[in-house]
C-alpha cells in the first residue's frame, strides 16, 4: 500500500505547484495539507514524496526560462574554452549559481536529522510563516528597488543563495520568501529579485528531489502517486510562474505578507485546538 493515494497526490501536486515559487512556503502548505488529510507529516515516504514532486515545479522553471537557461549554459561552456568569453555576465552568473548552491547543500546534508525530525513540526511552520512575513514586509519597505537583473553581482548571488538555508531549517519561512526578501534588501527591483530566486532554486530543488527519489520509492510512496503528483506540480507551477512575474511587475509583496500572517495565525489556532496534529 502506498503511503499517499493518487487522489491525495493530485491535491498535493497542485499545492506544490501553486506555492513553490510564491513567497508563502510550499513546504508549510504541503505539511498543512497533509495534516488536514490525515497524512503523517514526518513519515519518511511523505517527506520523500514532497521532495520528489518539487522536480515537477523545477521542470516548469526549466521550460518557462528555457531561452535564458540555454543562453547562460552556452556562455558557461564557451567561457570554459575561451578566455574572452569569461568576461560576459552570463558566464559569471552561471558560476555564481553553482557557488551559491554550496551552502544549502552542506547545511542540508549536515542537518538532515533535524530537518526531517524536530524542525518538521507544524508549530515550527506556523511560527516561521509569521516571522517570515515580518522579514518580507521590512525588506519590501527598506529596499530601494533600483537595481535590475544585469546589475547583480557575486555578492548578491551568495547572499541570496545562502538565505535558502532559512527555509531549509525553518519550513514555513519559504525559500522564495527568503531569497526574494534578501534580494530586495540588496536593492534589486521586484522582478529581478523574483527571477534571481527562480534561477538559484533550480539546482537546490532539483538536487533535493533526486536525492530523495530512492528513499521515497523505497519507503512506500508509490510510483503512481509520485508520477501523478509531479505532473500536476509541473502544470500548476508553470501557470504560477507566469502569474507571479506579471504580478510583481506592478504590485508590492504586501498581499503575500497578509496571507502568510493569516495562515500562520490560523495554523496556531488549529494546532492549539487539536484539530491538527503537529
Amino acid at each position: 500500500m502506498s503511503a499517499i493515494s493518487v487522489g491525495q497526490a493530485v491535491v498535493l501536486g497542485a499545492v506544490e505547484g501553486v506555492t513553490e515559487f510564491l513567497p508563502v512556503s510550499s513546504t508549510g502548505h504541503l505539511k498543512i495539507t497533509e495534516g488536514l488529510m490525515g497524512i503523517p507529516v514526518d513519515d519518511d515516504a511523505v517527506v520523500g514524496f514532497s521532495a520528489v514532486i518539487q522536480v515537477g515545479a523545477i521542470a516548469a522553471v526549466l521550460v518557462y526560462f528555457r531561452k535564458d537557461i540555454v543562453r547562460i549554459v552556452s556562455a558557461w561552456f564557451r567561457g570554459l574554452r575561451s578566455r574572452e568569453e569569461r568576461h560576459s555576465h552570463d558566464y559569471k552568473f552561471a558560476w555564481w549559481v553553482i557557488y551559491a548552491t554550496i551552502p544549502i547543500v552542506v547545511v542540508g546534508l549536515a542537518a538532515k536529522p533535524l530537518i526531517e525530525g524536530p524542525l518538521a513540526s507544524l508549530w515550527v511552520v506556523a511560527g516561521s510563516l509569521i516571522v517570515g512575513s515580518g522579514v518580507m514586509w521590512a525588506a519590501d519597505q527598506m529596499g530601494r528597488h533600483k537595481r535590475g537583473e544585469d546589475d547583480t553581482s557575486f555578492k548578491d548571488a551568495m547572499l541570496v543563495g545562502s538565505s535558502q538555508i532559512l527555509a531549509l531549517l525553518f519550513p514555513g519561512f519559504s525559500r522564495s520568501g527568503a531569497t526574494m526578501s534578501t534580494a530586495l534588501m540588496l536593492d534589486l527591483d521586484r522582478v529581478a529579485a523574483t527571477r534571481l530566486s527562480f534561477f538559484l532554486g533550480i539546482p537546490a530543488l532539483t538536487g533535493a528531489g533526486i536525492y530523495e527519489l530512492k528513499d521515497a520509492l523505497g519507503t512506500g510512496a508509490g510510483a503512481a502517486p509520485l508520477a501523478v503528483g509531479t505532473v500536476v506540480s509541473f502544470v500548476v507551477a508553470y501557470a504560477s510562474i507566469a502569474w507571479l512575474l506579471k504580478f510583481v511587475a506592478k504590485h508590492s509583496f504586501n498581499a503575500f505578507v497578509v496571507y502568510r500572517l493569516v495562515v500562520g495565525v490560523a495554523l496556531f489556532g488549529l494546532l492549539a485546538a487539536g484539530v491538527l496534529d503537529s
